[in-house]
């Protein structure tokens, strides 16, 4: 099945007005329903988080590309030093900067060492029920960035808390393709589904597939493109920007998968961003059904309510961070407003339902989830 969101689609928009990302007087929150939402339907309502972090006075950060969060709430932002100006040095905070729950800074650490290949340009991050951190990146040789070396970033990395080094799958420029069970290819995103203890990989921007290893080994263990289908090789770099997609279920392959999420009932959620569309899988790749929306920049993100049920499903498109109802793919509300700063590079939320929002040049923030409220016709 395919649910294409019709162009100009409203059904809640929740506004959080005139708070900027830090410093900012208390937000307004309002929601306006249109006509046609049931009056017993849920919506997630959120508030800006003005003071959150507090980043020590003597760092600076480069772009923030992705947040994670630990079993304690402690939310740990992946940055990118190398954009920051030479003279910077001094300042430059390491790659993984921790914040505990109040905002206070906690340790840093991350960078290029012995016995592993650090990404150049820094992507996602993930920790998972153990406590393990993994990242990635996204550099690609022809994007001949400044300051950073002509290396693909073809691995993902596993560390413990500390920074310790604990296990690399993959290594840099050494992709042989979607066929390659050895390497990635620039991944975006990563999850471990911690039932079957599984490390799901969206592989990503020179790949175009989700690629599933064994958290532990790092063993191979199957991949699978759009609608399940053997993915293809079109390795393109830097990628294209698609200014439109057509109507229908869209192309046979992925284009650039950016992020992923595993529900506890074991459904895969992929953001297919450039199609503009997520597409659900079950964990061994079956495809079940998918929501497009060709009306502006759709799927750029992914993150799941953390109620046992995960009703919401949060994806990044149009002007904000829009909310969809998890198991029916029905369109609830846009988090959007002033105080927004808009749908995200990367988003997470942690156990309380807060909002973490990692924008690289537009910033981040942390949104706090201020509870449900029904959506009525008044």
């Amino acid at each position: 099945m395919t649910r294409n969101l019709p162009l100009g689609v409203v059904l809640v928009s929740i506004t959080l007005a005139g708070v900027g990302c830090q410093g900012a007087s208390e937000p307004e929150v309002t929601a306006d329903a249109a006509a046609d939402v049931a009056p017993t339907r849920n919506i997630p309502t959120f508030r800006v988080d003005p003071d959150w972090p507090q980043v020590p006075a003597e760092w600076k950060l480069g772009d923030v590309s992705s947040i994670a969060i630990d079993l304690d709430d402690n939310a740990w932002l992946l940055h990118r030093p190398r954009i920051l100006p030479v003279e910077d040095a001094d300042v430059t905070a390491p790659p993984v900067v921790g914040f505990d729950p109040d905002g206070a800074f906690l340790r840093a650490w991350g960078g290029a060492a012995e016995g592993y290949d650090w990404p150049q340009r820094e992507h996602g991050i993930h920790i998972d029920q153990e406590g393990y951190f993994w990242l990635g990146g996204n550099n690609c040789i022809a994007r001949n960035l400044p300051r950073l070396e002509p290396v693909d970033d073809d691995q993902i990395l596993k560390f413990r808390s500390d920074g310790e080094f604990v296990m690399q799958i993959g290594r840099a420029s050494a992709s042989g393709g979607n066929a390659d069970s050895e390497n990635l290819h620039a991944p975006a995103d990563v999850f471990v589904h911690a039932p079957t203890n599984e490390l799901f990989v969206a592989d990503g921007y020179g790949n175009h597939r989700v690629a599933v290893f064994d958290a532990d080994t790092g063993d191979f263990k199957r991949m699978w493109g759009a609608f399940g289908n053997v993915p293809e090789d079109n390795d393109q770099c830097p990628p294209p920007s698609l200014d439109s997609v057509p109507d229908g279920p869209g192309p046979q392959q992925l284009s650039i998968v950016h992020a992923l999420r595993v529900s506890n009932d074991g459904l895969v959620y992929v953001a297919d961003r450039e199609n503009r569309r997520v597409q659900v899988f079950t964990i061994d790749g079956e495809y079940l059904d998918q929501v497009v929306w060709g009306e502006a920049a759709f799927a750029r993100n992914l993150a799941l309510s953390p109620d046992p049920l995960q009703q919401f499903l949060y994806v990044g498109g149009g002007a904000g961070v829009m909310v969809f109802d998890r198991q029916s793919l029905d369109f609830l509300t846009t988090i959007e407003g002033n105080g927004v700063i808009g749908p995200g590079h990367q988003i997470q939320t942690d156990s309380q339902g807060n909002l973490y929002i990692a924008a690289t040049g537009s910033g981040f923030q942390r949104l706090l989830f201020t509870g449900v409220v029904p959506a009525t016709t008044e």
